[in-house]
This record gives structure tokens, sequence and C-alpha cells, in this order.
């Protein structure tokens, strides 16, 4: 192993305010991926948590795990961001339990593996649909309530495949470039409202769920392939997304920040 490389994984460093007072939404934050370890971050910097995910017995045991490690229960709303009506839904309930939205946090995203010439309709229109536009509605929803009050932050979660090239991730990959570009052109719509919009683009973050759901040889050698020689850990993509949605970051918007120890 090059010298520049380590298997020792950091632990996370303390809280530190970042979001003190602020009310957070989060997206697919049920599981062990990024979107609970957000959450947990974003509580832990001091803010207002609400959560959701179309799965609600998975949605009700984050939400009783958050409120074990942080003392405070989220709201838990459950949301299938496909359907507009429920992603209206969901805005509309954190708005009215914080009386605002600071901070939505857009982590909703289905991947998927498929040759582009065995690949059907079906297994394209589902991801785009998913990831693309789900992000898409669940922007417009928020940024819809933050331009009209004036302030506020969207995060997205996109991927460096909307860079990359990787067999068999035409879906996902199309997606998430489609979260890029939604991210600046947003970003752009509503600069003049004091309202910023920005993206994550991770490379790989190994938690459980996503051992479960791809091959363990593909997970070892894109960890392997990175400049530290390991995966991400969740909570490493959740530090920048917390520093994106906070103050810290005022003067970032339109822009796709690479959580990756790659270069794109």
């Amino acid at each position: 192993m090059p010298e520049n490389r380590t298997e020792t994984t950091p632990t996370p460093p303390p809280g530190h305010a970042l979001l003190e007072g602020k009310s957070v939404l989060v997206t697919a934050a049920a599981g062990t991926g990024i979107g609970f370890a957000t959450a947990l971050r974003a509580a832990q910097e001091g803010a207002r948590v609400a959560i959701s995910d179309r799965h609600e017995r998975r949605l009700g045991e984050a939400a009783e795990r958050l409120a074990a490690e942080t003392g405070v229960e989220p709201l838990a709303i459950p949301c299938d961001v496909t359907v507009e009506e429920q992603v209206t839904a969901m805005v509309d309930a954190a708005v009215e339990r914080f009386d605002g939205l600071d901070v939505m946090v857009n982590n909703a995203g289905l991947g998927g593996e498929a040759s582009i010439l065995e690949m059907t309709d079906e297994e394209w229109s589902i991801v785009l649909d998913v990831t693309l536009n789900g992000t898409f509605r669940c922007t417009r929803a928020a940024l819809r309530h933050m331009a009209a009050r004036g302030s506020g932050v969207v995060v997205n979660n996109a991927s460096v495949l909307g860079w990359r090239a990787q067999p068999r991730q035409a879906h996902y990959a199309a997606a998430k470039a489609g979260v890029m570009a939604l991210t600046r052109c947003a970003a752009m719509d509503v600069a003049d409202r004091g309202v910023r919009v920005n993206a994550v683009a991770p490379s790989i973050a190994v938690h459980a769920n996503l051992a479960k759901a791809a091959p363990k040889e593909l997970l070892d050698r894109l960890s392997a392939e990175e400049a530290f020689g390991r995966s991400a850990e969740p909570w490493e993509i959740a530090t920048t997304i917390v520093f994106l949605a906070s103050d810290y970051s005022a003067y970032l918007t339109g822009e796709v920040v690479s959580v990756s120890s790659q270069h794109p």
C-alpha cells in the first residue's frame, strides 16, 4: 500500500453549533447511509430535524435511533419522492412544525446495475424518476417556500458518476449528472431571493444497506481505487453537507463539491 494511504478510519469531529436553531429536512434518511448520517450530524450541530423516507417502518426506527443518540425526537414524515402530493405534504409538514424551513437536503436516490444493451425502459425510468425527478420535486417545493421568505439552503446529493464513466451505470450516472445541472440552474433562479443551492458529489461511502445491494468485489475494488485506500464513511459526506447548509458557505451557490479522494 502506498505511503499516502491508510486503513485507519477517522472518528467524527465534535459538533460546533454550525446549524444552531435552524430547521433541516432530510429525505431518504432511514437506514444506515448518508441520509441518516446527515440527519444525525445536523442534530449534533444544533438543528431541529425532520426526516422522511418511503419505508415507514424503517423511518420509525430511524427516528427512534436519532432520539436515542441526540435526546431530541425528530419529525418523521413518510414520503415517496415520485409522488408530487406527498412531496408537497412533506415540506408543508416541516414548515408547519418549525414555523419555516431553513435547509432542505435531497438525499433520495435509486441505483441499479444494467448494461445499456439490456437496460429496459422501466429500469431507466424508475432510476431517473426517483433520483432526478424526485430531487426536482423536492427542490421546487422547498424553494417556493424559501424564496417567499427570502432565505434558505438546498443541498442535493449527486455523485462523482455525474462526471465519471462506469460500466452498467448509464441510468444512474445520467440522473446524477442531471442533479448537478439542476443544482446549478436552480441556484441562479433564486440567488436574488437570498437562497442558496449546492450539491455534494460523493464517490463511494460503504454502509450496511449498500453492502447488501452491491457485489462485495465491486465495492472492494472501488474503495481500493480511492487515494486513501478506503471508502468514505457516511458521516464524512454528512459533514460536507452540513458545511454547505451552514453560514460558513454563505457565498457559495450553484456549486457541486466532490467528496472524494479521487479527481473527477
